[in-house]
């Protein structure tokens, strides 16, 4: 059941974040035409800085869940399986802590500016805010996760050790 509902999740997050590059490509090229014809729609800035906003937060969540973002090994594969686990650990706690710290972060930008809204679109600036609250959210969610699975192998390889030399 979880199972399905990560899946769920990650595939909306895809298509939230495919029908985000539609829409931004479509404001940009509206933006652009108008401005050719020389009557420019004044709103196709400020919708295109909220859409990259959206899109830069749903590409992070995407690269959180698919373990994408970018992170150099080298060093940490040279060290002993233990001590590579326990700085994988650290990674992940430090992953989370950062998740925590944006979502944070975010809600507090979310509360500032509720009330205050866009310069050319009748909506709150609040919304430019939102999805960061929300990579945070699974940011900190995907480091725990990480960090749980990585101390659950850490003990699974671990038993067979302590049996074989228990005997």
């Amino acid at each position: 059941m979880i199972r399905r509902l990560i899946g769920a999740f990650d595939r909306g997050t895809a298509f939230v974040a495919c029908v985000l590059v539609v829409v931004l490509l479509v404001c940009v090229s509206l933006g652009v035409v108008t401005r050719g014809l020389g009557e420019p729609l004044i709103w196709t800035d400020e919708m295109s800085r909220i859409l990259m906003v959206w899109l830069a937060a749903f590409g992070w969540i995407l690269a959180s869940r698919r373990q994408l973002h970018v992170r150099i090994r080298f060093f940490q594969g040279l060290l002993a399986a233990p001590l590579h686990r326990a700085v994988e650990i650290l990674i992940q706690l430090a992953v989370t802590v950062f998740g925590l710290l944006i979502c944070g972060y975010g809600v507090g930008l979310v509360v500032r500016n509720h009330d205050l809204e866009a310069t050319t679109m009748p909506i709150s600036m609040a919304w430019l805010y939102v999805p960061i609250v929300l990579a945070g959210v699974v940011t900190a969610v995907q480091g725990a996760r990480e960090t749980w699975r990585t101390l659950r192998n850490a003990r699974a390889t671990a038993a067979p050790l302590d049996d074989a030399v228990g005997r």
